[in-house]
């Protein structure tokens, strides 16, 4: 059995990691202070020829069924970066062992970008 994956009586429960890509998603954007998650070359291509794709937030699930997460960030301007990626990874883990019950060993945040902000 995959750490992403849990048995109950009635079957079996699989947590995919775009799943988990998108917690992690709404949860950094609900935090004061960033703009939105940052995109990877592919994402971005992507975007520019107007297909959908997902954030370039990567998930792996390791052995000892603990999750590793990046996150891109694009922070807005004026704001305490180490603030604001802090806030990001304690309300990533609150929500993704809340909605998942899955043990997060890292958090790591990559701030690619500053942007003004508009409210």
């Amino acid at each position: 059995m995959h750490p992403e994956d849990s048995y109950t009586d009635l079957g079996n429960i699989k947590i995919h990691k775009d799943a988990v890509a998108s917690i992690t998603s709404l949860a950094a954007t609900e935090i004061e202070g960033v703009k939105r998650t940052g995109t990877d070359f592919k994402s971005g291509f992507l975007e520019l020829i107007g297909k959908k794709s997902l954030s370039a937030i990567k998930v792996e699930f390791d052995k000892n069924g603990e999750v590793r997460i990046e996150v891109p960030l694009i922070i807005k301007y004026g704001y305490n970066i180490p603030e604001v990626a802090s806030k990001v990874q304690e309300n990533i883990r609150r929500n993704i062992e809340k909605m998942t019950s899955l043990s997060i060993r890292d958090i790591n945040i990559n701030v690619q970008a500053i942007e003004r902000g508009q409210e």
